[in-house]
């Protein structure tokens, strides 16, 4: 069943940081329907839920890197670096938040990232997969490359031996 069209949106707005899926606080402000400046006043209002495996700020460089992968441009002269939300911070922002349009949009956000983490498990089986092929391929290729070397000492000549076989006429000498 396809993804419904939000959680399509949702899915376009998640990246792999740290080893880790999450969504920059601008894009869950938009989601949520507040302004990043209220979603962030929020989450430091309760710190305490929102341990570093639910959220992190993002170094220079990683926004950087970010920036220059996605094509995107810098978000209205931010004056700090963006903070990243896990899935279950996301959760928590919504809980936080405590607004109609953030618990609704928690269920998409919820959705895509159990939509990723699916199919990112799909990809590693199917990689799996693949690998083993290739050892199979590799020990098939030695057994076809042996089979094929065989065939050919089979094809070659038997050794001249040192007497010919049969009544042969002798060497005449040519005169001169």
């Amino acid at each position: 069943m396809p993804a419904p069209k939000s959680a399509l949106v949702v899915e376009s707005r998640i990246f792999v940081l740290r080893g880790q899926k999450v969504i920059l606080d601008s894009d869950l402000a938009e989601l949520y329907g507040v302004p990043v400046k209220r979603l962030n006043e929020q989450v430091k209002r309760n710190q305490e839920r929102f341990p570093p495996d639910f959220m992190f700020q993002l170094s220079a460089e990683e926004l950087s890197s970010l920036r220059s992968q996605n094509a995107t441009s810098k978000r209205g002269g931010r004056r700090y670096l963006p903070y990243a939300f896990t899935e279950h911070g996301a959760i928590m922002a919504a809980t936080v938040l405590n607004s109609d349009r953030a618990v609704e949009m928690s269920v998409f956000v919820v959705r895509a990232f159990v939509r990723l983490r699916e199919m990112l498990s799909t990809n590693q089986q199917l990689s799996g997969k693949i690998d083993e092929l290739e050892r199979r391929l590799d020990t098939h290729d030695a057994s076809i490359q042996e089979l094929i070397e065989a065939i050919r000492e089979l094809m070659e000549p038997p050794p001249a031996s040192g007497r010919p076989i049969g009544f042969q006429l002798p060497a005449t000498k040519k005169e001169s």
